[in-house]
């Protein structure tokens, strides 16, 4: 058996609306043989299913190659529906049959091609809170065979046609640098539509457009009038499309039912103003209003290139708790991000209204100090009629625990379900090990990711913050690509980083830039420009990600090559340093290590990057250039920081991991600085005190030059600070501090402690990598070929990870009894790998397969083996 599976269009299944002139497609190989390797294909994409009107035949095509290959065809018509089928020939001659159809289709095109006015009913003088409804009644003779709406706003918005909510997505048209980038959305109305009267309607809300961000009063940082434009076609059998419905000046509009809604105050919703029959044609519009018009550039219209943000999991609450101070309060047990939906039944007027939490302080009681100045506040006016069903609808919650007032006693828990929301990435991770607290470690990191990759990746889903910290970003990415297919994700939050970087290169502190206009250049945190494509090009091979983002890249080095006096040092400008390091001084939240060896640290790792990114792009010149900057560099650093003896200047445990890891000490150097680092961790009786930019690299730092051991006890530390701490107090997210909860009950500085805040979990990376020992490789990129090396240590005893990449599954289990070693491994057909024995010296060796060399006994610890499953087993001498 040899088939092509899971054929996908720029990493989706049956994309809807992509605006990419070349876009890609990629497959997996399913086959029950070992050793598979794809030796040809062929692609072929039509206009139509019934493979009658090729647009693109590639004809056998000599090649391995099963990701990202592009599309070299006519010129995609927009609003069209392509149909592609694969098939592929194994190194063997075995021939798959053709694939089942799959599509992709188009998006509007050029910003040109929109007919459409942006519609309003705000005013910009009155910065009305309520959510105003927009209405409009059209006539179709007959309906089409497929009708799309494309759609977007200013603000946020949700769509009803003849009284269907249109499609599942949330806080539509998601955030990005708006005065650059606008995405719109590309929905299937199909089923939707009747001959006769239709009604379509729309609800629109402040969302991050016009809503308040970052501190009370700053508003409306885009604009002050939330707008819709939108447009709707139908098409025939024959690929010709006719729009039937736009937004124009004949729209209607009258306030809706949301009295206010933002995104860290909540929503209030009084259900005694709704007008039950605004979604049907038969309503009296007597006292609606026309829209206005509104003039806004649709040059910056781009096609969705994130995946929607959805409801992906509800759950419902384990406890109703009756606290010290008298209040109601829901335990659903999960810190999450979402929000709570619920059915009452009240008298008319009722005010049901939920607060949410993340924690219940020392004495039981709800703790709200930490959300700042955000309220998290839901609030229900009931009109009296039944059972009422409430969900949110423009804003979203980081909790735990919800207090409830208003509701009728005795609460029913069975009443509510918290909704988890957040952009809908595909899991493609799983892991386990014989130690429990590990374990939920691990599902605190990918909760976390959750809670907080919606739309942008925020620090926090709770406080008045909520935004996208590039250095949480860049050190978390790593750990995310495997949580998680993430490169539609950061597709587009890159561009948007781009679009917000300054012409001197200058990166901002957080994408969208939304905080003061000196917010830029911190090292580490503007690093995100050059760490994340990169990593991208790691995890999923895609070039495109670096050559799009590559003059942004290349960009940010270049405004670090002209900040200080000297080309190879990076000496000025405003920096977080080691934020939240535990040895900062009392009062402050930077930590010890030295601010300039940060910044000349990641200048010349930032450098070597920008070298070998040019190298993969073909582009000698700078490749040459950035290579001899980065050499200057490292000299630099070692003059400054390293003593000729090899001791570091800066004497804190974030000093030597960065050495280490960004391999900034001369090689005879290494050994006595990372003894010193041990020395350091062992100083503290095993513990850390490395902040946001040494947590993320100390264990990688520690395990690749020898001190495993103490990355171990570092990982299975249980009493403050460590990883396992958190746990010991029920965390089931990542802290944003180490001592969030302290063990006598009381609280961390509630100006800055997230419970949910994954930049900690940045750990992730070395217990896949290193524990588990599943590596990417930067000559073979994607896991086309990789590295399997499991990393045995004291504390464990067993692990067990799949990690989904673009080629199939990847698995490795490994179990260590006593001096016997097991090791199992799944690699995916059109992949090869090289496995890495732990121990250096073994006997008893047997494996489940004959594999060339061992039959001659030409092996040592490292063995390259092609698809399929493998046992070895050892005893460890």
């Amino acid at each position: 058996m040899f088939k092509v599976v899971d054929v996908r269009t720029e990493y989706q299944v049956h994309p809807l609306g992509i605006d990419v002139s070349h876009p890609r497609l990629s497959w997996r190989l399913d086959s029950d043989q070992s050793n598979v390797l794809q030796r040809q294909y062929e692609v072929e994409v039509y206009e139509d299913r019934s493979f009658t009107k090729p647009v693109w035949m590639s004809g056998p095509v000599v090649s391995d190659q099963s990701v990202h290959v592009v599309y070299q065809g006519e010129a995609l018509r927009p609003r069209h529906r392509y149909f592609v089928r694969v098939r592929a020939w194994d190194q063997r001659g075995d021939a798959s049959d053709w694939t089942i159809p799959t599509y992709f289709e188009t998006g509007m095109g050029e910003p040109e091609s929109w007919h459409a006015q942006w519609i309003t009913a705000d005013r910009p003088e009155t910065m009305d809170p309520v959510s105003p409804l927009l209405r409009k009644t059209f006539v179709l003779t007959e309906i089409p065979e497929t009708a799309r709406i494309y759609a977007t706003g200013l603000g946020l918005y949700e769509l009803y046609l003849n009284g269907e909510r249109i499609g599942d997505q949330l806080f539509t048209p998601g955030w990005t640098s708006y005065h650059h980038r606008l995405q719109y959305q590309t929905y299937d109305v199909s089923g939707l539509l009747r001959t006769g009267k239709n009604v379509l309607g729309a609800v629109l809300g402040n969302g991050w457009y016009r809503g308040e961000l970052v501190s009370p009063g700053h508003r409306a940082l885009w604009g002050k009038q939330r707008a819709l434009l939108l447009e709707g076609y139908g098409g025939d059998a024959g690929g010709t499309w006719a729009p039937f419905v736009l937004s124009d000046g004949t729209w209607l509009t009258h306030p809706g039912p949301i009295l206010q809604s933002e995104i860290y105050d909540g929503e209030t919703y009084d259900a005694r103003t709704e007008i039950a029959d605004w979604l049907t044609p038969t309503m009296d519009s007597t006292d609606w209003v026309a829209v206005e018009t509104l003039e806004y550039d649709k040059g910056t219209l781009v096609a969705q290139e994130n995946l929607p943000t959805r409801v992906t999991q509800t759950i419902g609450p384990i406890a109703v708790v009756k606290t010290p101070e008298g209040d109601t309060v829901l335990d659903f047990r999960q810190n999450l991000t979402g929000w709570v939906q619920f059915a009452v039944n009240a008298p008319r007027g009722t005010e049901v209204r939920l607060e949410h939490a993340e924690v219940l302080d020392h004495a039981g009681n709800f703790y709200t100090e930490n959300l700042r100045a955000a309220r998290q506040r839901v609030t229900y006016i009931t009109r009296g009629e039944g059972t009422e069903h409430f969900v949110p609808h423009f804003t979203y919650q980081g909790f735990r625990y919800v207090r409830v007032a208003g509701f009728p006693d005795p609460i029913d828990p069975g009443a509510f379900m918290a909704q988890v929301i957040h952009t809908d990435l595909e899991a493609t991770v799983s892991f386990a090990c014989s130690n429990p607290m590990v374990n939920q470690l691990q599902k605190n990191l990918v909760w976390s990711q959750r809670g907080n990759f919606l739309e942008v990746p925020t620090d926090c889903p709770q406080r008045n913050e909520r935004l996208g910290w590039t250095g949480d970003a860049q050190v978390f990415i790593g750990t995310a690509g495997y949580n998680m297919n993430v490169a539609p994700f950061f597709t587009k939050w890159l561009k948007d980083l781009a679009a917000d970087q300054l012409p001197s290169g200058s990166v901002p502190h957080v994408v969208p830039h939304v905080l003061d206009d000196t917010s830029y250049g911190s090292a580490a945190w503007a690093d995100a420009a050059v760490i994340c494509p990169w990593t991208l090009y790691l995890h999923y091979g895609d070039r495109r990600i670096l050559a799009t983002q590559y003059p942004s890249m290349r960009a940010w080095v270049e405004y670090m090559r002209t900040q200080g006096p000297r080309s190879d040092m990076f000496s000025t400008g405003f920096h977080f340093g080691d934020w939240l390091g535990l040895d900062a001084a009392p009062g402050s939240y930077v930590g010890a290590t030295a601010i300039d060896l940060i910044a000349n640290a990641y200048y010349a790792y930032s450098t070597g990057i920008l070298a070998k990114a040019a190298g993969v792009l073909g582009l000698d010149e700078d490749e040459a250039t950035y290579t001899a900057l980065h050499r200057e560099i490292v000299a630099a650093f070692r003059s400054e920081y390293i003593t000729s003896t090899g001791r570091l200047a800066v004497p804190t445990q974030t000093a030597h991991v960065l050495t280490l890891w960004f391999d900034l000490a001369a090689p005879d150097h290494q050994e006595r600085i990372v003894h010193d680092l041990v020395g350091l961790i062992e100083a503290q009786k095993g513990h850390l005190t490395t902040g946001f930019v040494g947590t993320p690299y100390l264990l990688h730092a520690l395990s690749a030059f020898g001190a495993t051991t103490t990355a171990y006890q570092l990982l299975l530390q249980t009493t403050y600070p460590s990883w396992l701490y958190p746990i010991t107090q029920g965390a089931t997210t990542i802290w944003e501090h180490w001592d969030g909860l302290k063990p006598d009950g009381s609280f961390w500085n509630p100006d800055m402690n997230s419970f949910n805040h994954y930049a900690y979990g940045a750990v992730g990376d070395w217990l896949y990598q290193v524990v588990a020992g599943i590596r990417v490789t930067e000559d073979s990129p994607g896991f086309k070929a990789f590295v399997v090396q499991p990393t045995p240590g004291p504390g464990l005893d067993w692990v067990t990870m799949r990690y989904q990449s673009l080629y199939g599954s990847i698995g490795v289990t490994w179990r260590l009894e006593e001096q016997h070693f097991h090791l199992e491994v799944d690699v995916p057909a059109n992949t090869e790998a090289t496995v890495i024995f732990p121990h250096p010296t073994f006997s008893e060796f047997t494996t489940n397969v004959e594999i060339d060399g061992l039959r001659d006994g030409i092996f040592g610890s490292q063995i390259p083996v092609g698809s399929g499953h493998y046992e070895f087993s050892y005893t460890v001498r």
